[in-house]
């Protein structure tokens, strides 16, 4: 049991659009005593997306919504505002979340929406990360956990980890080192902005 005067924990929405695997390193992540955070549900705009299983593996609710049910991004949006309100969310973390969000959702929760990027931002915003890494001849590559704002990968930056790129590496190779930077970076990210924030109560 925690003492009487323990901060209370953030809650936190993870949005996810495929296999989860930055979703599994934060729940693992709030398994741990004294993790500042916990997550209050799991939102999903595919509805077959494998980070789905794993939510329900460990007893966190879900949530889908698909982008294809809404005539408007705006819709959409909404939408998915309205689950953050439900439940009660403190930070929203984008973990492959594979749709560009507009002021919509994005202005409300400025300062509190953050997303993880395969790449050492400014460098390689976008897809295909690790090729263009790799054409480019970059003798380092990484991760970047960033504030999300309307421009696509342009906000100001929480924390970066970074790997040498080796002779010899293929995108798929590069992806996969890069992967285990992202599992130790999110929840990194997540306790520097337990520091900053105070939980909706």
């Amino acid at each position: 049991m925690g003492s009487l005067n323990q901060k209370p924990k953030l809650r936190l929405a993870v949005l996810i659009s495929g296999r989860g695997s930055n979703l599994q390193s934060i729940i693992d992540a709030c398994r741990i005593d004294d993790f500042p955070a916990e997550i209050g549900v799991v939102i999903s705009n595919i509805h077959d997306a494998y980070g789905l299983v794993r939510a329900h593996d460990n007893d966190i609710t879900t949530r889908i919504v698909s982008h294809k049910d809404f005539a408007t991004k705006a819709e959409f949006e909404t939408a998915i505002l309205d689950i953050l309100t439900e439940f009660k969310i403190d930070l929203v973390c984008l973990a492959g979340f594979m749709r560009l969000l507009s002021p919509t959702l994005i202005t409300p929760w400025e300062g509190r929406i953050i997303n993880i990027h395969p790449s050492l931002l400014p460098k390689h915003k976008g897809l295909h990360t690790h090729e263009r890494a790799l054409d480019s001849g970059d003798t380092e590559s990484g991760c970047t956990i960033h504030y999300v704002t309307p421009g696509m990968d342009e906000g100001e930056i929480i924390l970066q980890r970074s790997i040498p790129v080796i002779a010899g590496d293929t995108p798929d190779s590069l992806a996969a080192r890069i992967l285990a930077e992202e599992h130790i970076a999110y929840p990194e990210a997540i306790r520097m902005m337990a520091s900053k924030l105070q939980p909706v109560l």
